[in-house]
């Protein structure tokens, strides 16, 4: 196998992680869960939610569902805006091969996450 051939190249995946709750794992008193939105760093979208999954795990979160939004090119291409900081926060999640929590969004209440009006 040729040098070029051995290895993909890493990219940033933009991730969102629906939790639960689990003892010790931080959140609020009073909620249900939380969306976690994440920038993380892989080869494939598959490697990035592997490794998301099993940082998350270590810090006491109990993932359940991760959706994924494609990387800084495939977000642009759906006209997504993307502000410097988000720029920045990606931008070291390649150059740490990170995992890096960029907003968590507690859950409150049982009525599938709809706010009352």
């Amino acid at each position: 196998m040729a040098k070029g051939d051995k290895k993909k190249s890493q990219q940033v995946y933009t991730l969102v992680v629906q939790v639960g709750r689990k003892a010790g794992d931080g959140l609020p008193d009073g909620a249900t869960g939380a969306a976690l939105m994440c920038f993380a760093s892989g080869v494939d979208e598959a490697e990035a939610v592997r490794e998301t999954v099993a940082v998350l795990k270590q810090a006491d979160l109990a993932p359940l569902d991760v959706t994924g939004h494609g990387t800084l090119d495939e977000r642009l291409a759906e006209g997504h805006e993307i502000d410097e900081d988000e720029r920045a926060l990606m931008d070291r999640a390649l150059a740490d091969n990170a995992v890096i929590v960029v907003q968590m969004t507690p859950f409150f209440g049982d009525d599938d996450g709809e706010a009352d009006a």
